[in-house]
C-alpha cells in the first residue's frame, strides 16, 4: 500500500515554510517507509522497533523507537487502521469518531504514559473510503502538524502556495486552499 503526502514545515530560521512531498508506503505488515521526494531526498523507514533515515551522500543513521515513541505510536497506529485492527488501535489509544461516512474524523489519544508525555492526539480527516489527512498535536503545545495524503495532497499542486492556513483547510474540510 502506498499514498502521496504533503507536509509544510515550519521553522523561525526559515522565512517561508519548507514544503514537503512524496509517498508513504507500507511494502509489508510491521513497516512504514516515508520517502520525501521533493525539495530534497530521503527515506526513513520504521522496522522491528528502529528508524533508519537514508540520504544520499550520508551514512544510513539508525535508532531505536524508544527515542522517539511517537513515531512507533505513527507505525502501530498506520499498521492497525490499514489492516482495520481496531483491537490493537484501542490498547494504544482512546478512540473518537465523529461526522458521516462522506466526511468523518477519528481522534487517537494515547493512553499509554510515556507516548501521552510527548502526543496530545492524532487526528484522522477522511471522506468516503480515503483518508486524507492526519493532524497531530505534541503535548508541548507547540502548532499542530498536519500531513496531507491521497487526494488532498494532489490538490496541494507544486503550483499551489500554500500556508498553514490553506493547508489546515484542506486538512479539515476537503477545499481547495486556492
Amino acid at each position: 500500500m502506498s499514498t502521496a503526502f504533503l507536509e509544510l514545515r515550519e521553522s523561525r530560521m526559515l522565512k517561508n515554510p519548507l514544503r514537503l512531498s512524496g509517498q508513504y508506503r507500507r511494502p509489508e505488515d510491521g513497516v512504514l517507509v516515508r520517502e520525501v521526494r521533493v525539495p530534497y531526498e530521503e527515506s526513513t523507514t520504521i522496522r522491528a522497533g528502529e528508524a533508519t533515515i537514508e540520504r544520499a551522500g550520508r551514512a544510513p543513521r539508525t535508532f531505536p523507537l524508544s527515542r522517539a515513541p511517537e513515531l512507533a505510536g505513527l507505525q502501530d497506529s498506520f499498521g492497525a487502521l490499514l489492516s482495520g485492527d481496531r483491537s490493537l488501535l484501542e490498547s494504544l489509544y482512546r478512540l473518537r469518531s465523529d461526522g458521516t461516512r462522506q466526511r468523518w474524523t477519528l481522534q487517537l489519544t494515547p493512553t499509554g504514559a510515556e507516548l501521552a508525555a510527548r502526543l496530545q492526539t492524532i487526528t484522522l480527516y477522511g471522506q468516503g473510503a480515503e483518508l486524507r489527512c492526519i493532524e497531530t498535536r505534541m503535548a508541548d503545545g507547540t502548532e499542530p502538524q498536519r500531513t496531507l495524503l491521497a487526494s488532498a495532497a494532489r490538490a496541494a499542486d507544486a503550483d499551489t502556495v500554500l500556508d498553514g492556513d490553506g493547508l489546515a483547510r484542506l486538512c479539515h474540510q476537503g477545499v481547495s486552499a486556492r
